[in-house]
């Protein structure tokens, strides 16, 4: 699938990104960097693979390199946690819009990306563990005609569902090589 590429003027005129005209108007921001982070193709197929594969929010596919681009983790670092929030939030507004543009759509739930350090005074806000080191939470998508695997979550409930004796027969043949009959 080729790139989705998101400009300045695709962030300002979608529904949610025109609520953030102060990222967009401060130069101090790295939002060009950001939008342009986000309009490759192999980031947001990672994007995809890391719903599809792994069961995680899209962010959690670029979390680390993302975060890794001087222009975006200096910012973090240097700017006080109530401003740098606008552009994790205005970050989660762009992966929202690559998402759709894939067809992909929103489950209103949200994924860990890492846990978050005690508050220091004077200091930003960082996480101790985790995938990310700035941002707590993200954003999980779905595809609208279902997803291709299961999750954990949804083959252990099916698994109780099934009676007991069933259950434990399965539990009992994994991992055995399959019977050969002469």
């Amino acid at each position: 699938m080729p790139a989705v590429e998101i400009s300045r003027s695709d962030f300002a005129e979608d529904r949610q990104g025109r609520t953030f005209s102060d990222v967009l108007n401060d130069s101090a921001q790295p939002l060009d960097a950001v939008l342009a982070f986000f309009s490759t193709s192999d980031r947001q197929q990672r994007m995809e693979d890391a719903e599809i594969h792994h069961d995680r929010a899209p962010l959690a596919g670029v979390i680390r390199e993302l975060e890794a681009e001087p222009a975006i983790d200096a910012y973090f670092a240097a700017v006080h946690p109530f401003e740098t929030k606008r552009l994790r939030q205005a970050i989660g507004v762009v992966v929202r819009i690559v998402m759709e543009r894939r067809g992909w759509k929103k489950t209103g739930r949200k994924g860990s990306l890492g846990v978050r350090a005690a508050s220091a005074t004077g200091q930003p806000s960082h996480n101790t563990g985790g995938l990310a080191f700035w941002f707590i939470r993200a954003e999980r998508y779905e595809l609208p005609a279902g997803m291709r695997f299961r999750s954990v979550a949804e083959r252990g409930r099916a698994l109780a569902a099934t009676s007991p004796s069933q259950a434990a027969a399965d539990s009992s043949e994994v991992g055995k090589s399959p019977r050969k009959h002469p």
